[in-house]
């Protein structure tokens, strides 16, 4: 399990808190254009999403490895549940997500943060839920592919678009109208802007509404892919 071997948990959050003591004071003289009080307020969300989504986009890699092990060959013969197969690798993910996501948090509040408790556990949830997404359809990736190199060019492909329109380093309300446009067409947009709205201690808005419903649809679809996917390969 990477939980017992704290390197690899301090290695998937070393990028996130980077952005973060670099990127974040850049941030300070512009964030009342933002329509925010806070700089850290404002950008803790969004590393907290970028490290959920970028981190679990290649948990599929390991799998990869099982399988040629023979690990998922031996699952085959068992009669465990196929999404209790995938359910028990999205908790290790999630697990460590978990716990990389208090370093993030507490390095925030060490910056000057200003997020209610109420408001934390909130946008870490969205966080899981969307981590957990992520992490499903990495493994369902990875058995469709069966293969590093075929896998990594399709997530580079993924996270560059995800990582320009999502607003995770900059609110996509400063850019021009067609690419606020565009922006409106991808998820992650939504779930980095509920993210920011449960930290400012916003629960009620349309944003909320928008990026938690989106955080459960991309999750369930995820969930019901990775299952799909585990079938076929253990019939």
């Amino acid at each position: 399990m990477n939980l017992r071997n704290p390197a690899w948990v301090l290695i998937g959050a070393f990028q996130p808190v980077l952005y973060l003591l670099l990127f974040g004071p850049l941030l300070k003289p512009l964030v009342e254009q933002f329509g925010a009080t806070n700089a850290y307020t404002f950008f803790v969300p969004g590393m907290l999403v970028q490290l959920g989504i970028f981190g679990a986009f290649f948990a599929g890699f390991s799998l990869i490895g099982e399988w040629r092990e023979g690990v998922i060959e031996a699952e085959r013969v068992t009669p465990a549940n196929r999404t209790a197969l995938l359910v028990g690798r999205l908790y290790r993910d999630l697990l460590q997500l978990l716990v990389q996501a208090f370093i993030l948090i507490g390095l925030g509040y060490a910056l000057g943060m200003d997020a209610s408790v109420t408001g934390l556990v909130v946008g870490v949830l969205l966080t899981l839920l969307i981590g957990g997404a992520c992490a499903a359809a990495s493994n369902a990736l990875a058995l469709t592919t069966k293969s590093e190199d075929v896998m990594a060019p399709v997530i580079n492909v993924v996270m560059m678009p995800v990582l320009l329109l999502s607003g995770i380093l900059l609110p996509m309300t400063i850019g021009p109208a067609w690419l606020l446009r565009a922006s409106d067409f991808m998820p992650i947009r939504h779930v980095v802007d509920a993210v920011r709205s449960a930290f400012a201690g916003d629960l009620t808005s349309s944003g909320m509404f928008w990026g938690t419903g989106w955080s459960l649809l991309l999750f369930g679809l995820a969930l019901w892919w990775g299952t799909a996917t585990f079938r076929k390969e253990n019939s």
